[in-house]
């Protein structure tokens, strides 16, 4: 199929993964900046090189937003069903997506969190901003999401970078580095700062240790993700009175905005046992 525009075709493969289950969906530019140079296999414990078609132009980023009852209830086993269930989504989205742009005659490669960054694309495709917390911030979904792409050589019109005052918020905010119970979230200004291998180089930003962080996942044996329950970002908007102090978070009134949040105890654990229906 031959389409008119790259705008006709965009607008063609965001309405498809969209029927597919896509909560958010954006697309970019194929940036090599962010692709990793090489997979390795857990089981054969060897590296190789990226195997990607040559010719790619285009990343499609897909956002599946996670359960907000589940968050509030990290760190807990039972919140890990917030983001199986989100990558489980995200995995039907991005390998039918693909398939679509196969039957269509271009290649398609469906992604999740191998072969490339997805935060960087996700921001170059307007989905979101970039948080203290290391984590992709949305305008509807804030921190609570999971990202997907596939890359495509499908001539695509691309999506802009989008601004709603995260940096200016987080500057404020320590919510999230704060409650790290291993303290790898920076409390700084941006900087280079690598903590260790796990961290790009040459990139000013807030910088997650993710050694530390996983670390943790790992000696709990269950999900954490407290950065993301605590974050004043992470709210039910279907409730005017949290899209009004939305709104605030972007304003000059930001500081009032993070008082109430405060004062109103947002973000606290919910105790697991609180979830299931009596």
């Amino acid at each position: 199929m031959v389409f008119a525009t790259p705008e006709e075709a965009a607008k063609d493969v965001k309405h498809v993964a969209r029927a597919f289950g896509a909560n958010r969906v954006g697309i970019t530019d194929f940036d090599r900046r962010w692709l990793y140079k090489h997979k390795f296999s857990d089981m054969s414990k060897q590296s190789k090189a990226q195997e990607l078609p040559e010719g790619l132009t285009s990343v499609i980023v897909v956002a599946q937003a996670m359960d907000y009852e589940l968050v509030k209830t990290v760190p807990s086993a039972l919140s890990g069903a917030a983001t199986g269930l989100g990558y489980s989504h995200d995995a039907m989205v991005v390998l039918s997506l693909a398939q679509y742009i196969r039957n269509l005659g271009y290649e398609a490669v469906a992604s999740m969190n191998d072969t490339a960054l997805a935060i960087p694309l996700a921001i170059k495709a307007g989905l979101g901003e970039y948080g203290r917390n290391g984590l992709l911030i949305t305008p509807d979904y804030r921190p609570r999401v999971r990202l997907g792409k596939v890359f495509t050589n499908l001539p695509l019109a691309h999506d802009q970078p989008l601004s709603f005052g995260v940096k200016a918020f987080c500057d404020q905010c320590q919510k999230c580095s704060q409650n790290c119970p291993v303290g790898a979230i920076p409390k700084d200004a941006p900087t280079k700062l690598q903590h260790n291998q796990s961290n790009i180089k040459g990139v000013k930003k807030w910088t997650v240790n993710g050694e530390k962080c996983f670390s943790y996942w790992a000696a709990q044996n269950s999900d954490c993700s407290i950065c993301i329950r605590v974050c004043p970002y992470n709210k039910d908007y279907r409730k005017w009175w949290n899209r009004l102090g939305i709104k605030l978070a972007a304003t000059s009134l930001r500081s009032f905005m993070l008082w109430l949040d405060n004062k109103l105890k947002f973000g606290k654990r919910q105790q697991p046992k609180k979830w299931w229906p009596l």
